[in-house]
């Protein structure tokens, strides 16, 4: 094969990525690793199953097959991979809902718009949908509640490496804004006995929260908010994960300036996203901005430009702790 053709067969497996979200959206849902769970099984016997068309399944099957996600064994049967794994519902790490919802039409429909929000600089989902994406899972609660959890399930990978990475020594209380369901709040409580904890989020969030558990009794308190208006007072330390990544740079400062209020003199506040790095090589932060680009009204940014925003919010940069590439932590002081 000379370069030119090898050129040639990238691109086209480029052009085709869509393919590969479709098939994964369509393997979460139908929930397929889960059928699996038992052992290898043939696609006619899964679709008996499940209620499915024996043929298709076979195809979808044998598709993710090429890409490690599941395995075709030399008898015809179908198998788990690693990958096909964390398809699962009931395993630690399970990133079903996550697979699911990011293929999803609203992501998807989303992406087709990117061309346009090129040539005017719109929201591609605001055209597309009519309203704010937030707005729109507002008024479609099942979406919502199944956006919540693909969120959850994927902040809950990085929680400990979070809790883990940063010294909460010298603090007696945690205000964890905009926090989901609580699973980053809960590691660093399980971490940190002499914590106390706070979680903030819209109500409807909060109220699926997953901090009430034994050995956290009495540690903790979730309350409904909005954080452009106002976050619980006190903390010493206040968490902004995968937060500030959703909102443009106006809303940003907004939010750090409302947390900068709530905080007491030498209150902290660690800033945890994925920080996009310079050069051409590929990097999660860089796919994080074009979701941003085409569903929110966000963006990726470098170091330097939250850095920037803490500074204009009245923060003081301090360290960062490079935990992943899904999440770095920058440290800021109230001036």
């Amino acid at each position: 094969m000379d370069e030119s053709t090898d050129v040639t067969e990238q691109l086209l497996d480029l052009s085709q990525g869509y393919l590969r979200t479709a098939a994964l959206h369509a393997a979460a849902e139908l929930r397929l690793a889960d059928l699996l769970a038992g052992g290898p099984r043939s696609a006619d016997d899964l679709a008996a199953e499940a209620g499915l068309d024996g043929p298709y399944l076979a195809r979808l099957l044998r598709y993710l097959a090429a890409y490690g996600v599941f395995r075709q064994e030399d008898d015809g049967r179908f198998a788990l991979t690693p990958l096909a794994q964390l398809l699962r519902e009931d395993v630690p790490g399970s990133m079903r809902s996550y697979v699911e919802m990011h293929g999803h039409e609203i992501f998807l429909r989303s992406a087709t718009g990117l061309s346009e929000a090129v040539r005017t600089g719109g929201n591609p989902f605001e055209a597309e949908f009519g309203m704010p994406f937030y707005q729109y899972l507002f008024g479609n609660r099942e979406l919502g509640m199944r956006f919540d959890a693909s969120m959850a399930s994927f902040s809950e990978a990085l929680s400990d490496q979070v809790a883990a990475a940063y010294d909460f020594g010298s603090a007696r209380k945690v205000v964890d804004v905009g926090g989901g369901r609580g699973g980053q709040l809960l590691a660093i409580l399980r971490r940190n006995a002499h914590l106390e904890g706070t979680l903030m989020d819209r109500e409807p969030v909060v109220a699926a929260h997953v901090l009430d558990v034994p050995e956290l009794s009495g540690r903790w308190e979730a309350v409904g908010g909005d954080f452009f208006a106002a976050v619980p007072e006190g903390g010493d330390v206040y968490i902004l994960k995968h937060v500030l990544a959703s909102w443009p740079d106006d809303q940003c400062v907004r939010i750090l300036e409302v947390c900068r209020d709530a905080m007491p003199d030498g209150g902290r506040m660690l800033m945890v996203n994925a920080l996009v790095p310079e050069g051409n090589e590929p990097h999660p932060a860089k796919d994080v901005d074009m979701v941003m680009l085409t569903v929110l009204n966000g963006k990726g940014r470098t170091q330097a430009e939250y850095e920037a925003l803490m500074r204009k919010a009245g923060l003081v940069p301090a360290q960062v702790l490079h935990v992943s590439p899904h999440a770095a932590i920058i440290e800021a002081a109230k001036v």
